[in-house]
């Protein structure tokens, strides 16, 4: 299913200002739903929702998205946009793992880290990177096939550990890259204090056709003390953030005469029920 997977970025009070500047910086365009509380952009083929209000946490880099630039000028070109009002976390340099890269959190909060790459190294222009730190630090590939085993066409595409003298543990992912349905994401482990984990500011939105496949995300993700949350949204038991909706939930609530009457109903719901959502 095309965009099953995206992530939704909560950018309180500057969603249309962030759209305009993810577009600019990256290439792309509004797309969809786009109203005073969410904006739906399209980049390289890929959905981003940006959320203006609801969590009241804000972003880290705890979820950072990786892009594959083909080239330097592409990675510097960003860079520079990039570096507008925010904060650098790695230094834009040449590593043993790229040509150019660099690690930066933009002045809405969120992550970036830029990859100078091929083609080859990854089919998907961002891809979601989940930093296992704090108490969830060790964790990341038991998450990985936690998250591989619920959801289908998925595995785990290659997992590298740290070795000795790399400053962390041997036993500890240093990166690692899986898909769920066909959507890159990667993740590694990170035992140093960074101050900060998983919150609900960045989340995972999770697209379905129909309610078998709600109610079987909802209750595999909150399972073995996940929680529970509202208006389609939980946390997994490693602290992150899903929301799981239907396909259609964009289309009845941008209905004129029932759009209000859909976003009620929700509001009552922790899991949604597609049904009642249709009768509202």
């Amino acid at each position: 299913m095309k965009n099953f997977f995206y992530p939704c970025l909560t950018i309180r009070g500057k969603i249309s200002e962030a759209a305009e500047f993810y577009t600019q910086t990256f290439g792309g365009s509004k797309t969809g739903i786009s109203n005073p509380y969410v904006i739906e952009i399209q980049m390289s083929g890929q959905k981003f929702l940006l959320l203006n209000e609801g969590p009241s946490s804000n972003p880290n880099p705890s979820i950072s998205f990786m892009v594959m630039c083909e080239n330097a000028e592409e990675t510097e070109k960003c860079w520079n946009n990039l570096q507008d009002g925010g904060k650098v976390m790695m230094a834009l340099d040449s590593y043993p793992w790229s040509p150019k890269y660099g690690w930066i959190q933009d002045k809405y909060g969120i992550s970036w880290q830029l990859y100078t790459g091929t083609k080859q190294d990854s089919s998907q222009k961002f891809c979601p990177t989940l930093m296992f730190t704090g108490d969830k630090a060790g964790q990341a590939e038991t998450a990985l096939r936690f998250y591989t085993s619920i959801f289908p066409n998925s595995d785990i595409e290659g997992v590298l550990k740290y070795t000795e003298g790399e400053g962390d543990r041997t036993d500890f992912v240093k990166h690692a890259q899986f898909k769920l349905n066909g959507y890159v994401a990667m993740a590694m482990d990170s035992s140093a204090e960074h101050g900060f984990g998983f919150n609900d500011a960045i989340s995972l939105v999770v697209e379905c056709e129909t309610q078998d496949e709600i109610d079987h995300y909802w209750n595999q993700l909150t399972a073995h003390g996940g929680s529970e949350v509202m208006c389609g949204w939980l946390t997994d038991k490693y602290g992150i953030s899903w929301q799981i909706v239907p396909k259609i939930i964009g289309k009845l609530i941008s209905d004129p005469e029932r759009g209000q009457r859909v976003m009620q109903a929700v509001m009552g719901m922790k899991k949604l029920i597609i049904a009642d959502l249709e009768n509202a």
